[in-house]
C-alpha cells in the first residue's frame, strides 16, 4: 500500500455534480460555496468547481489546490468526529485564489466541521 494513500475519492461524473447541486445543503463563505450530502460510501468524496470568473488558468488552478489542501487537512477531523460519510462539492469564489491555504483551512473548519460533524 502506498505511504500517502488518499482517504477520499474525487467526484468526476457530471450527473453526480448536478445531483449534489440540486439535493445538497449549501454553505456559503467568502472563499467557496460548499454543497454536501450524506453518502453511504466508506470514504468522503470531493469535487471542486472553478469558473472563469475567478481569473485565468493559473488563478483557477491555485484556487483548486488551496481548497484541496484545506480539505485534506479537515477530512481526518471530520472522520474522527462522525461515523457518517459525505459527498462535498466546493465551488471556488473569486477570493479563493488570493487567500493562503491556512486561511481557507480555517474557513473550512468553521463551516464543514461545525455543520456536518455534529449530525
Amino acid at each position: 500500500m502506498k505511504k500517502y494513500a488518499k482517504r477520499y475519492v474525487v467526484i468526476k461524473k457530471d450527473r453526480e455534480f448536478r445531483y449534489l447541486f440540486n439535493k445538497g445543503e449549501s454553505t456559503v463563505t467568502k472563499a467557496f460555496v460548499c454543497y454536501a450530502r450524506e453518502s453511504k460510501r466508506r470514504k468522503n468524496r470531493i469535487g471542486i468547481v472553478t469558473g472563469k470568473k475567478i481569473g485565468n488558468a493559473v488563478k483557477r488552478c491555485r484556487a483548486r489546490r488551496v481548497i484541496r489542501e484545506a480539505f485534506r487537512l479537515t477530512e481526518p477531523l471530520l472522520r474522527e468526529k462522525t461515523d457518517k460519510r459525505y459527498d462535498f462539492i466546493f465551488v471556488a469564489r473569486g477570493l479563493a485564489a488570493c487567500l493562503k491555504s491556512t486561511q481557507v483551512y480555517e474557513l473550512m473548519n468553521k463551516t464543514v466541521l461545525s455543520k456536518y460533524a455534529d449530525k
